[in-house]
C-alpha cells in the first residue's frame, strides 16, 4: 500500500495517509530529538512520498514541535492546505495555574489560541483530547469542542487514551444533542500492547471512529536492536521506559518478529507496523522518526505483505489474557445458540438445556 493511497478517518470525510508522521520529536528541548532543520526535512520527505498527516500536541518538547510546524507548514499556505494537522489539548505549561491545562472550557479555548498562535493557521484538522480529564463533566467538554468546530477553528475532534465507556458517552451525547461528533481514537497499540482488543478497539469500530495506534514500536522494543542476549547491557535513550518492557514476553515476540522479518525479507519493525496497520478498524498509525533514515525505513512497512500464518504466528506469540466479561461472553454461546452454527460461529447443545419439546416446563 503506497502512501498516498489514503482512507477516511472514522465516520467522516477526512482523507488521511495510512501513515501519520509523529512529531513529538521535534525539537530538542527534552534534551533528544530532532533539531528544526532535520525536522523539517522529515516533513518535507514524508509530505514527497504521499503523506498528509502530521500529528503533534500543545506539550511536545514544550511547545518547540507546534512552533516547527507552524515554522515550516503554517505560513506556507500551499503546504498548509494539502497538510492534515493534528494536535492536543489537556497539557499543562504553565506551571501554577490550575486551569493551565484540563478540559474545561476555559483551558480547551485557551489552548486552542496558544495553538493556533505556534502552528501559525486559522484552524486545526484534528483537535485531540490528550486523556481522560478527570474532574471536568464531559457535558462541558464536548460542547466546548462543539463551539470551537462551529466557530471554524477546529475541522474534527477525537480523542486519546481515554477509557472505551467514556468516549461512547461522549459519542452518544454528540449524536443525541447535534454537536460535533468523535472521528478518531488514539491510542497505544502495537504487538506488545494489544489490551485495546478487549474494549476501544470494538467500540471504536461501532461507533465510527478511526483508530490511529501510537508507540506501534512500544519505543524501540519492537525494532530488532533489543534482543534477550543484549537486553541486560544496553543503555536505551529513553531509559526506563524501555528498559521496563524487556520482558521475558516481550522478547519471545521479538523473537518472532525476527523470524517472519527474515521470511519476508524486512526489518522487525517494519513487520510490528505493518502488522498493526493491518488490523480492523486501524485508519492511520502513527510513526516517528528522528532521522531521515528511519523515516525511510518506516515507510517501506507498507511495502510489507504478510500472509495469513505470518499474521497468526504473530497474534499467538504476543497473544493476551481477555478480561471479563470478554472472556465469559464466547462461553455462553451454547445457552444461547442451542448446538445451531450463526454467523459462522459454532455451538454445541448445552447439556442443562431441554433435550426434547417433552422437557420442557
Amino acid at each position: 500500500m503506497p502512501l498516498n493511497h489514503y482512507t477516511t478517518l472514522g465516520r467522516s470525510g477526512l482523507r488521511v495517509s495510512p501513515f501519520c508522521l509523529g512529531t513529538m520529536t521535534f525539537g530538542l528541548d527534552w534534551g533528544w530529538g530532532s533539531t528544526p532543520e532535520e525536522s523539517c526535512r522529515i516533513m518535507d520527505a514524508f509530505f514527497d512520498a504521499g503523506g498528509n498527516f502530521l500529528d503533534t500536541a500543545n506539550i511536545y518538547t514544550k511547545g518547540h514541535s507546534e512552533k516547527v510546524i507552524g515554522d515550516h507548514v503554517g505560513k506556507r499556505p500551499a503546504k498548509r492546505g494539502r497538510a492534515v494537522i493534528a494536535t492536543k489539548f489537556m497539557g499543562n505549561l504553565f506551571p501554577g495555574d490550575p486551569n493551565g491545562g484540563g478540559a474545561g472550557r476555559k483551558s480547551i479555548c485557551a489552548a486552542c489560541d496558544e495553538s493556533l498562535r505556534r502552528l501559525q493557521t486559522d484552524y486545526i484538522d484534528l483537535y485531540w483530547m490528550h486523556v481522560l480529564d478527570i474532574h471536568t463533566p464531559l457535558d462541558e467538554t464536548m460542547r466546548a469542542l462543539d463551539d470551537l468546530v462551529r466557530a471554524g477553528k477546529v475541522r474534527y475532534i477525537g480523542f486519546s487514551d481515554t477509557p472505551a465507556w467514556r468516549c461512547a458517552e461522549a459519542q452518544t451525547m454528540a449524536h443525541f444533542r447535534g454537536w460535533s461528533p468523535l472521528v478518531a481514537l488514539q491510542i497505544e497499540y502495537s504487538l506488545v500492547e494489544r489490551t485495546v482488543e478487549n474494549e476501544l478497539i470494538p467500540m471504536a469500530r461501532e461507533l465510527g471512529m478511526g483508530v490511529t495506534p501510537w508507540s506501534p514500536l512500544r519505543g524501540g522494543v519492537l525494532s530488532g536492536k533489543y534482543t534477550r542476549a543484549n537486553r541486560d547491557t544496553v543503555e536505551p535513550g529513553r531509559g526506563d521506559w524501555v528498559k521496563q518492557h524487556l520482558t521475558d514476553r516481550n522478547m519471545d515476540i521479538v523473537d518472532g518478529l525476527i523470524k517472519v522479518s527474515k521470511e519476508v525479507g524486512a526489518t522487525p519493525a517494519q513487520v510490528a507496523l505493518a502488522w498493526v496497520q493491518g488490523k480492523p478498524g486501524v485508519a492511520s498509525t502513527i510513526i516517528g522518526a528522528r532521522t531521515m533514515d528511519q523515516l525511510r525505513d518506516n515507510l517501506k512497512a507498507l511495502e510489507i505483505k504478510l500472509t495469513p500464518e505470518h499474521v497468526a504466528s504473530l497474534d499467538e506469540i504476543s497473544a493476551f489474557k481477555p478480561i471479563f466479561p470478554n472472556a465469559f461472553i464466547p462461553n455462553a454461546r451454547h445457552n444461547v445458540q442451542g448446538g445451531t452454527t450463526i454467523n459462522g460461529v459454532a455451538s454445541e447443545v448445552w447439556p442443562m438445556a431441554p433435550q426434547s419439546d417433552g422437557e420442557r416446563w
